[in-house]
């Protein structure tokens, strides 16, 4: 049997489906899977009624995110301001998403991929409705109701996870934007705009993954799927059964 039918014999086995709608969160390092073939067998057992969905985000492209404040720690104040006025302006066909893992980067780079405008948390899909899902996500929403996210739950999507935990369910974050009082603060991105680069500055809620892990170790059995893709661990959910145990969840336990 060759590895794309075998992968493609245990994404089926996953629940994975012709003509579903599908975001795939992967870390492949320490894997005998490859980026180009699990892309391939994902398009395959999807189909063309299917869609691809990837989150390919740039938490580098900013002067508030974590990702930025690691970058320029150490520096002194003449070298983080030339270090800021050199960064190059987020740009959805060229901007790399090198830390969401090679499945991602190689989605976001295929022929035909879409991608949505986001500066910070954008995705990239591939498929029948890979368009709907990424066009006109607000800079005000990283990953609410109007981002392609809350489009992914709207529309019935389940998600795959891939060597990886519920430490990084993105899904998760759109429960933050159904609960009450959630903080707002302020980001600012680095954008093409007029011609050039421009600074940009937004509020939005303040994303919090660190009861992740928790959120997900309570998260029922009975509402995923759990298997093995080549030597990978692998699981499938619904994303709205994640949403709606994190609305829950959140509401009871979060401080």
């Amino acid at each position: 049997m060759t590895e794309d039918v075998r992968l493609a014999d245990e994404l089926r086995a996953l629940g994975v489906r012709r003509g579903a709608t599908l975001l795939v969160h992967a870390s492949l390092g320490g894997t005998a899977l490859r980026a180009e073939t699990l892309r391939d067998a994902l398009l395959e057992v999807l189909g063309g009624e299917g869609t691809l969905v990837v989150p390919a985000f740039t938490p580098e492209n900013s002067a508030t995110s974590s990702a930025h404040l690691r970058r320029v720690a150490g520096l002194t104040e003449s070298e983080r301001t030339a270090f800021v006025a050199a960064m190059p302006a987020y740009d959805p066909a060229l901007t790399p998403c090198l830390g969401m893992g090679r499945l991602a980067e190689c989605v976001r780079r295929s022929e035909g991929a879409l991608r949505s405008a986001h500066p910070q948390t954008s995705f990239a899909a591939l498929g029948a409705r890979a368009r709907e899902l990424v066009e006109g996500h607000p800079v005000t929403s990283h990953l609410g109701d109007s981002s392609p996210l809350g489009k992914l739950m709207e529309t019935g999507a389940e998600e795959l996870m891939i060597n990886v935990g519920f430490e990084v369910c993105t899904s998760f974050h759109l429960a933050e934007y159904r609960i009450p009082d959630t903080p707002l603060r302020k980001y600012r991105c680095v954008m093409r705009g007029n011609g050039r680069s421009e600074w940009f500055e937004y509020q939005d809620i303040e994303l919090d993954d660190s009861d992740f892990e928790l959120i997900g170790a309570d998260f029922p059995r009975m509402r995923m799927r759990e298997g093995k893709l080549g030597n990978a661990a692998a699981m499938t959910f619904s994303i709205g059964d994640a949403v709606d145990h994190a609305v829950k969840w959140m509401t009871e336990k979060r401080r």
